[in-house]
């Protein structure tokens, strides 16, 4: 993708970094969750046209105090390559918010998705100011769970029934993360991991 201006990355960990969403990554966006693996791990039966995903980025670019949503990048390997969607869903009246992730297909088993848990707890926490962060995935993903463990969610219960995987009904786990459950420094806020 040479053809691209150099993005603008908010906060780096492990070579993997957030920045802005990009209207020219529209169709990239878009590949990334009409994957079969993201079709599956969210759960989803119905396929999304590129032009009602290409509608609904032009919403999300024009912000919402509701919503952080951050394009993941990989930093390692001397280019910077677009590889993935954060996102907080935020519900400012108890300062909780929602976190959905997807990492493109070529970018998955390789930490992608560990690094950006991370970084987008550590904005949700010394940014934002959240108390909790969320999220719900399907029990028989094993890789998301492992992921979502090592960036600092823990397991909270079993929604029974409440998805499909592989065509069979099967439970959402429920994770979540408060802010003492970061263990690292912030390298958005660059501290020493003080506690509030």
């Amino acid at each position: 993708m040479s053809d691209i201006a150099e993005p603008v990355l908010w906060a780096r960990v492990e070579g993997i970094a957030l920045g802005a969403l990009r209207a020219d990554l529209a169709h990239e966006y878009w590949r990334w969750e009409s994957d079969p693996g993201a079709v599956l791990g969210y759960g989803r039966q119905v396929p999304e046209s590129a032009e009602s995903r290409a509608e609904g980025l032009e919403h999300q670019l024009r912000g919402a105090p509701d919503q952080a949503r951050f394009t993941v990048y990989d930093t390692r390997g001397g280019e910077t390559a677009p590889c993935g969607l954060a996102s907080l869903l935020i519900d400012h009246q108890v300062r909780t918010a929602e976190f959905v992730l997807v990492v493109a297909p070529e970018s998955r088993g390789r930490g992608v998705g560990t690094a950006a848990t991370r970084l987008t707890l550590d904005y949700a926490f010394h940014v934002i100011g959240l108390e909790m962060v969320w999220l719900k995935v399907l029990e028989p993903n094993a890789a998301g769970r492992t992921a979502y463990a090592k960036a600092g969610f823990r397991e909270v219960g079993t929604m029974r029934s409440a998805g499909t995987w592989k065509g069979r009904r099967c439970g959402e786990v429920v994770m979540d993360a408060l802010p003492e459950d970061f263990p690292w420094p912030s390298v958005i806020a660059g501290d020493s991991n003080e506690k509030r």
